[in-house]
């Protein structure tokens, strides 16, 4: 293979993975300051390494000219669910946006076609244009969305793989694919009471906004010289806190709201 200037050439995909992960962390940002669900939990992204890009291509007989096009995942964004539900709602959400910042190239679903291993996940490969100081490049990404549960067996499947060079032991491979059956049922289960669950995590983020507002507040009330409501403000968030009544905290959520709209913090 022929000698490639690796930092240069790599520089495209690593612009590529901090926009990307820029771009869907901003979709679950804004659903949550307006107080929706978001269906992303959280998201990563890497770089491949020149190592493994080697490997990949010497395993599918890839020139070094055909890199850029025929390796798919140089560039790779992971993103995590709670719910199988919502990696489809992800989906959605990039096929949305395919013809204007992205172009959707390939969809892999392994989640309904798992592989024999027991891999579960979402692909979706991506091209992407990005801005270098040489001009515009399309390269390719491949976005990858599963659950907390499919991400927790697919990093330790990945780890055997690299610890036995892909040739993982028969008894080992039999244990892997039950536990990815095990952790699929989970992932089964917690979609049956996904709605239970979702109001919890409602209810626990609107206490904690409030929570904030309140304490806000009473800083502003002591900024603006209000030292005594100010006090008082605090000594019953203290006691409504010890007590755990949310709506009670409501109550006084409002009423130092409506009280703090008069002052603005002394410069």
């Amino acid at each position: 293979m022929e000698n490639i200037e690796w930092k240069k050439f790599l520089i495209p995909y690593e612009h590529a993975v901090e926009e990307l992960k820029v771009k869907f962390k901003s979709i679950r940002n804004e659903l949550r300051t307006i107080g929706e669900y978001s269906p992303i939990e959280f998201v990563t992204g890497r770089v491949k390494k020149v190592s493994s890009i080697l490997e990949k291509a010497k395993k599918l007989n890839v020139n070094s000219e055909e890199i850029s096009e025929q390796i798919e995942d140089i560039a790779g964004i992971r993103i995590m669910c709670q719910f199988v539900e919502d990696i489809y709602t992800v989906v959605d959400y990039i096929r949305d946006r395919d013809g204007e910042d992205l172009e959707i190239v390939l969809e892999k679903d392994y989640i309904t076609h798992f592989k024999d291993s027991g891999y579960r996940s979402y692909h979706v490969v991506i091209k992407y244009p990005i801005h270098t100081a040489l001009g515009p490049k399309n390269i390719l990404a491949e976005i990858q969305i599963r659950t907390l549960a499919m991400n927790f067996w697919a990093i330790i499947e990945h780890s055997l793989k690299y610890k036995y060079k892909q040739q993982i032991p028969n008894h080992i491979e039999d244990r892997l694919k039950k536990a990815s059956d095990a952790a699929f049922k989970l992932d089964q289960e917690m979609s049956e009471i996904r709605h239970e669950i979702r109001q919890a995590q409602k209810f626990f983020e609107v206490r904690s906004n409030i929570v904030s507002s309140i304490l806000q507040s009473v800083q502003t009330l002591y900024l603006s010289g209000r030292i005594k409501e100010a006090n008082e403000f605090q000594e019953r968030f203290n006691r409504l806190w010890e007590k755990g009544d949310t709506m009670e905290l409501k109550i006084l959520h409002k009423e130092i709201n409506k009280l703090t709209q008069k002052y603005e913090p002394c410069e």
